[in-house]
């Protein structure tokens, strides 16, 4: 392997730990502990939000398969939130760098916002972005955000669930799951099928698909580079090398083949979709299809379901576009949920 490249504000101490092996989690914990100012430091839009009348927790909580799970959540300090918001991460990534950004301003508005690393993501226990079985993944899910709405301050609240990416798939699989546990979705560019570029040929995935089950853990599956066709903007494509904890191996066999396995499943029950959607997406989009996210508003069921897509915008829409296309993009979630949670209060 190449050297990694160093970045600004690096000294070797803590080259030493971004070089580490980080496929367990205290390797993990370890970078990003020592990454966290550095992290919050850089000069990204979202992290200009200021933190004052916020009150963030971070925690680490055993579900009942004894894995250790890291969990985070900002609340407005000073008044009771209008919903919850449960956050659902993309492939690879973690709930601790630009989702920082993105909690805060929702929480500035005066949402309740919960996350979680899965299992084997981010600060989470676990071999890193290795997924057995997508279905357990999801059931991991669902527990750690059943607990958080049966706490007794939040669970006379709306709630709602934001997956970004491969977390979109999630959030679906969660709510085909729990119909009616949910008063509604935000789905940022997700990932109902994977785009054809991204997916290695036909034949090969049929190889890849069976070599998976002697080698479920080795990292094989070819991959173009992700925040090159993820991040339209390249002054912050360049800081997603800032996000030490993301995953940047190629993917591991298994974890490819319940990835496919997943949005072909998505894709044959997008009528089962029955609850309150926001939809964004990219129309420049090459990692996640916008053309299922058209599928699925057209097919789900729900009476109450938006679509938007952004002309020219890429993949990650909160964290790689312009400043003021991240700004357009926030106003229309902070916009959807203001009118969903008003119209569940009453107030």
């Amino acid at each position: 392997m190449a050297p990694k490249k160093r970045l600004q504000g690096v000294d070797d101490k803590l080259q030493k730990l971004l070089d580490a092996n980080m496929d367990e989690a205290p390797a993990r914990r370890r970078a990003r502990e020592a990454f966290k100012e550095i992290q919050l430091g850089i000069d990204h839009i979202l992290f200009k939000t200021p933190t004052e009348g916020l009150k963030i927790e971070e925690s680490y909580e055993v579900n009942s398969r004894g894995l250790e799970i890291f969990c985070k959540s900002w609340l407005p300090e000073a008044s009771r939130p209008k919903a919850i918001v449960c956050y659902c991460h993309g492939y690879g990534d973690t709930c601790t760098f630009f989702f920082e950004g993105i909690a805060r301003k929702l929480a500035s508005y005066g949402y309740g916002v919960f996350a979680m690393d899965y299992p084997g993501f981010g600060l989470s226990e676990g071999l890193h972005c290795h997924i057995p079985s997508f279905d357990i993944l999801v059931d991991d899910v669902i527990e750690h955000y059943s607990n958080v709405k049966e706490n007794p301050e939040f669970h006379t609240l709306p709630s709602f669930l934001f997956g970004q990416s491969l977390g979109g798939a999630i959030a679906l699989k969660v709510h085909l799951k729990q119909p009616g546990a949910w008063n509604g979705a935000i789905l940022v560019a997700p990932m109902c099928k994977i785009a054809d570029d991204m997916v290695p040929p036909w034949a090969l995935t049929q190889i890849l698909i069976g070599v998976a089950k002697f080698l479920p853990t080795k990292k094989l599956v070819p991959q173009k580079n992700l925040a090159e066709a993820a991040f339209k903007d390249l002054k912050k494509r360049e800081m997603t090398a800032y996000n030490v904890i993301a995953y940047k191996d190629k993917p591991r066999l298994q974890t490819a083949v319940e990835m496919l396995r997943t949005t072909e499943e998505i894709e044959r029950q997008l009528e089962e979709v029955s609850l309150p959607l926001l939809i964004l997406h990219g129309e420049a989009d090459i990692v996640t299809d916008p053309s299922v996210s058209k599928a699925l508003h057209e097919k789900a069921s729900s009476s109450d379901k938006k679509l938007i897509l952004y002309m020219d915008a890429y993949h990650s829409l909160l964290e790689g576009e312009p400043d003021e296309m991240i700004v357009r993009v926030f106003g229309d979630i902070i916009s959807w949920l203001n009118e969903r949670s008003e119209k569940f209060t009453g107030s």
